[in-house]
């Protein structure tokens, strides 16, 4: 047992700072992930669960024991939810992926239409407001400025509309990790956890590409999917998305 509870709270310097050695590897695994994201495969579901399980243990400092001696509890609760939209992801994916060929993407990547949009939308700022109602209660016996629990918040719910957003295959979901990352990199970086922020940074340059690609994709695999009668099955909804006239001119952004 001493060899695992050395393995869990082992650390390493950055910058005059210690940091947990746990980071770094569920960090590593969320990359994995986001590239196993970009190319449509289903494992980048339960390769990024293994980094979410791994960095609640560092984000809930109060908790597990981290180096920073403090907790981000936006950060700590993302990766609940992440875990919970993971499996939904991967079910959906894998349901995506039954009848096309072998090596083929899961998903056949599309924007969202304007009515999901207004409500992704609509429904983010209310739970931005509702949430750092509750971190700022939370974190209620640490002294931290205002603007910390907005910016949790945001990191917090945009992370979670960027994931369920992926689950859908909408092309949104690059947009809004760009906006998480820009407020997560100075975020993290302020609060020591120096592994995350830099991943972060590095994130920033997937996600431009990632966008590009799922954009092409969209762009040229939709019509296709639609003449041969190969759109994937994605359910009853996507299904009526792809075969109505007004919803291909909505999903244009």
């Amino acid at each position: 047992m001493d060899i695992w509870n050395d393995l869990f709270y082992a650390e390493l310097t950055v910058f005059g700072q210690s940091v947990a050695w746990r980071e770094v590897v569920g960090n590593g695994f969320g990359f994995a992930s986001a590239v196993l994201g970009m190319r449509r495969t289903v494992w980048a579901w339960p390769v990024g669960i293994v980094g979410n399980l791994l960095l609640f243990t560092v984000f809930m400092g109060v908790w597990f024991a981290n180096p920073q001696e403090h907790s981000l509890f936006g950060q700590a609760a993302r990766q609940v939810f992440f875990i919970a939209t993971s499996v939904y992801g991967w079910w959906r994916w894998q349901r995506s992926r039954r009848g096309r060929a072998k090596g083929a993407p899961a998903i056949t990547p599309r924007w969202a239409t304007r009515g999901e949009r207004t409500a992704y939308l609509v429904g983010a700022a209310l739970l931005v407001v509702l949430a750092q109602g509750v971190f700022a209660q939370v974190g209620a016996g640490w002294p931290a400025p205002r603007w910390y629990y907005w910016t949790d918040a945001w990191i917090f719910v945009g992370s979670m509309l960027a994931t369920y957003a992926m689950a859908r295959g909408w092309v949104d979901f690059w947009l809004v990790w760009i906006a998480v990352d820009l407020v997560g990199v100075p975020l993290l970086w302020h609060s020591g956890y120096y592994p995350s922020a830099v991943m972060y940074a590095v994130y920033g340059g997937l996600v431009l590409w990632g966008f590009v690609v799922w954009r092409a994709a969209a762009r040229d695999e939709a019509p296709q999917a639609a003449v041969t009668g190969g759109a994937p099955p994605q359910g009853a909804d996507d299904a009526q998305d792809a075969s109505d006239p007004r919803s291909a001119r909505e999903v244009r952004p």
